[in-house]
């Protein structure tokens, strides 16, 4: 096997980034739209939706994690010990979000008093009883936390840009899928 390849992430590995990658993108946008609309039947569809993306990012989240722990990464390329130090930092900060943000969302929703009902068919168990002040108390921070979130995921993708565009060190083509 070549250097090259030994340096790039499993398929499964790279599957899980951008499968999570685009839901968490995708449950973002729509958190953002829907919580702008009217009370209407197409915002309450959202909702659900919303919902169903939080519960499928956390088992992804799940998944990837074990499979993290299961798998190696490849080794890390030559760096400055401040950005190897700032990647690791980051990325334990993703996986924390991955779960915190669902989670968080899916507390909101049991103390509101709006269960989960994963695509329309599969009832997930209250997270928290029914609460109207705890609901209060929860919701900001579903908010904070998915901005949180938005920010590091934003900061993810800048220093890959740079890494593949000022540095050209390779880091951004070891997740990126191969076309073989």
């Amino acid at each position: 096997m070549s250097a090259t390849a030994l340096s790039r992430y499993t398929r499964t590995a790279i599957a899980f980034h951008w499968l999570l990658a685009a839901a968490i993108v995708v449950s973002f946008s729509v958190g953002l739209y829907m919580t702008g609309l009217p009370l209407s039947p197409a915002r309450l569809k959202l909702y659900n939706w919303h919902k169903w993306a939080g519960i499928t990012i956390l088992t992804l989240s799940a998944l990837r994690l074990l499979w993290r722990l299961a798998h190696r990464p490849p080794e890390d390329l030559p760096m400055a010990p401040w950005q190897r130090t700032l990647a690791h930092t980051t990325h334990r900060l993703l996986y924390l979000l991955f779960f915190a943000v669902p989670v968080v969302g899916w507390a909101y929703s049991s103390a509101a008093g709006f269960p989960v009902v994963v695509f329309g068919v599969l009832p997930l168990p209250d997270f928290v009883p029914a609460d109207k002040a705890l609901a209060e108390a929860i919701k900001p921070w579903h908010g904070r936390l998915a901005f949180g979130l938005a920010a590091l995921v934003a900061m993810h993708v800048a220093a890959s840009l740079k890494h593949q565009f000022v540095d050209r060190d390779r880091i951004l083509s070891r997740m990126w899928p191969s076309r073989a």
